[in-house]
């Protein structure tokens, strides 16, 4: 049961990390170079993290 929450917890932490990574990219970089909007930081941080 600790083990399951532990890991849970890991990769919400993992989760908000990449999020925030991905919205505190520079717009320009983010569009142009790497074809992501900020706006989809969300649903690419869940999907890198929980595979949805």
């Amino acid at each position: 049961m600790f083990t399951t929450f532990r890991t849970a917890m890991q990769k919400r932490a993992l989760y908000n990390r990449t999020r925030r990574e991905l919205e505190a990219l520079p717009t320009r970089l983010a569009v142009e170079d790497l074809g992501i909007f900020p706006g989809d930081a969300r649903s690419i941080a869940s999907n890198a993290v929980y595979g949805r």
